[in-house]
């Protein structure tokens, strides 16, 4: 099958263009802007019916609590939620979590990952985190997990919190310190300073966590060359296990676009995109330099052999994910190859209110079919840098060398990837701008759309 009809492939960004409003990064498909609540009861309803067998089960929970709401920041976050509000919510997730446990869908099935994020789920005191992972852990089967990832926010965390993190199972620490000049941190409103960072690090490294990995982001407020130097160096002597780097982007519902749009400027006051390229480059080359391993388009580890990030990668690899917390989004396969997307209500009080009151809170869904889960599948394992064309073959019965013939051709001969057997190699540079070039492999009437 080849659908290369109407087929337009994107237009890379040139060195010095600028910044502008929308989103970036490729974390699904379909758009999160073609989910519908038409198709709420279609999600209902695949909680009523048995997984495929042998598909992996995993675990997202939303915590939405902030000490403050970042410029940059475009997820559903509260600042002004009181103790008491804060735990109301945390029994709304575990009622949550004990209803589905009784579903179809969920009921005896052994988690292989569990993933907490945020806002900041390190937000939580010791007696809140302790009451959360402990009604988990009664209403589902932690017993095969392979994984429990935890973003934290330096800020908040003390030997005490990270000891109780430690002892409660989190295994791979995710610290949001996005940049280590005090002034930048400040430019974009993040809550915490150069001090708790280092503070916080060496806290953890002492808790024994088997993963650390590092959040940066090239491209923030007030970024400069000789700042970012800085950034890495810093990194290099920390030596964390793992790095994750992101590039700046303006999504819609953040501070920087508010301002952009009451002052009518086109332009965010941010790095151009090959600025931030070119930062992203001199960091991973300066890690390599010490003996780490890009492994994705956004991370790169000390040892591969030992590092492993089970959340991405069986998601990307169609595992079902239960999500559970305000506007948390989840997936659910089906025996024909298809999907599910889901994603509950998108605030705090309906969704609370929702679960008290007995009723489901989720708010909108979309159903896909095996050519959208292939598509979804392929899309997000281009990310890791090379993808085999034969697990695709086997599971939906179609070869995408095959289905995107001329795409990859024209990738291939512009020097973008390159095929080498059956897999699709996509070389570091490529990688930078790699979720420009993911569109080309979406349906025609997902091209050209807001994404979120």
């Amino acid at each position: 099958m080849t659908d290369q009809e109407n087929t337009s492939l994107p237009v890379l960004e040139a060195d010095d263009k600028k910044t502008t409003v929308g989103n970036y990064f490729v974390s699904n498909y379909p758009p999160y802007s073609t989910w519908s609540t038409d198709h709420r009861d279609a999600a209902l309803e695949a909680f009523n019916t048995p997984a495929a067998p042998g598909t992996p089960l995993g675990l997202y929970v939303h915590i939405p609590f902030c000490r403050k709401r970042c410029h940059f920041c475009y997820f559903r976050v509260y600042t002004d939620k009181t103790r008491d509000e804060v735990s109301d919510y945390i029994d709304a997730v575990l009622i949550e979590a004990r209803r589905y446990a009784q579903t179809a869908r969920i009921k005896g099935r052994p988690l292989k990952f569990v993933y907490f994020g945020g806002g900041t789920p390190s937000y939580l005191s010791e007696k809140q985190l302790t009451d959360l992972f402990t009604g988990l852990k009664q209403a589902l089967d932690f017993s095969e997990v392979e994984e429990v990832a935890f973003e934290c926010e330096p800020g908040t965390l003390s030997t005490k919190k990270l000891e109780c993190l430690k002892s409660l199972g989190v295994t791979r620490l995710s610290l949001g310190i996005e940049n280590f000049n005090d002034h930048i941190l400040e430019l974009n409103n993040r809550a915490h300073r150069s001090q708790q960072v280092g503070n916080a690090y060496d806290w953890a490294k002492d808790a024994g966590f088997q993963q650390i990995n590092i959040d940066l982001i090239a491209g923030m407020l007030g970024e400069t060359d000789s700042n970012w130097r800085h950034n890495i160096d810093t990194l290099l002597k920390m030596k964390p296990d793992a790095v994750t780097i992101y590039q700046m982007e303006v999504p819609y519902n953040t501070t920087i676009y508010r301002q952009m749009k009451e002052s009518g400027a086109l332009e965010a006051p941010v790095a151009d995109w090959g600025t931030k390229r070119r930062w992203v480059t001199e960091a991973y080359a300066a890690l390599e330099s010490i003996g780490y391993t890009v492994t994705s388009a956004y991370t790169a580890v000390r040892d591969p052999q030992a590092i492993r990030f089970v959340y991405r990668d069986a998601l990307w690899s169609g595992a079902d994910m239960l999500a559970l917390g305000v506007s948390s989004f989840g997936y659910l396969g089906n025996a024909s190859g298809g999907g599910l997307h889901f994603q509950n209500q998108h605030d705090i009080v309906p969704y609370v209110s929702a679960v008290n009151d007995g009723q489901s809170p989720l708010y909108r869904a979309l159903p896909i079919d095996s050519e959208e889960a292939l598509i979804r599948e392929w899309v997000l394992q281009i990310k890791l840098g090379r993808v085999n064309r034969e697990p695709f073959i086997k599971k939906f019965g179609i070869d995408p060398f095959v289905k995107w013939k001329d795409v990859l051709e024209d990738y291939v001969a512009q020097g973008l990837m390159k095929i080498e057997g059956d897999d699709l190699i996509v070389p570091r540079q490529t990688l930078l701008r790699i979720d420009m070039l993911l569109y080309a492999f979406f349906k025609p009437e997902h091209r050209g759309v807001r994404y979120a």
